[in-house]
């Protein structure tokens, strides 16, 4: 049956390759794949009633060979990650939460934001023009709307002095962003 998957225990050979797999497949920092190698060994470990503790040497191990290859680099990830967000129109508090949530340093996390040229009011227009809000709504509801579009700005993580600059700025000016951007 499908659902009785069978369970090996984990070596340092097999943690590795799962891993490298991971890797191939997704960006990670170094925290986020151990979280990942753990939930392994938990599964593992369950099925076999063995302590989970026992196998922590081996993820260590496993990240150390990671990093020494070139495959962890949190620094990198966290600025790439950065930049992907800004694209995308995501505030500074989204991009510290975000990384924090994946386990990046507090001082990497700064420093990746300081190294970014992009401000809160450019990305609060991306985000904006992404979510048809404000300038780039039709002019027949833009009024009514005002509030939930701040509101929806604001839970994106922008202050409201942001929010406000964006969602009360003239058609003119969301078209001029729109074509600078």
């Amino acid at each position: 049956m499908p659902g009785n998957r069978r369970y090996k225990l984990p070596t340092e050979e097999r943690l590795t390759r799962s891993a490298i797999h991971y890797l191939e497949r997704y960006a990670s920092s170094s925290a986020n794949l151990r979280k990942v190698l753990e939930r392994k060994i938990i599964k593992a470990c369950m099925a076999h009633d063995r302590d989970p503790a026992e196998f922590s040497p081996l993820i260590d191990a496993v990240l150390e060979k990671c990093s020494k290859a070139g495959f962890l680099d949190d620094q990198a990830y966290a600025e790439t990650k950065t930049r992907s967000l800004r694209r995308r129109g995501g505030s500074q508090r989204k991009i510290e939460a975000q990384l924090t949530a994946k386990g990046v340093d507090r001082a990497i996390i700064e420093s990746a934001l300081r190294q970014d040229e992009q401000t809160d009011l450019s990305a609060a227009h991306i985000f904006a023009r992404r979510r048809r809000l404000g300038p780039y709504r039709s002019a027949d509801d833009r009024h009514e709307r005002r509030d939930k579009d701040l509101a929806a700005m604001c839970r994106a993580g922008f202050s409201y002095e942001v929010a406000r600059q964006v969602i009360d700025a003239s058609n003119d000016d969301g078209r001029r962003t729109k074509a600078s951007d």
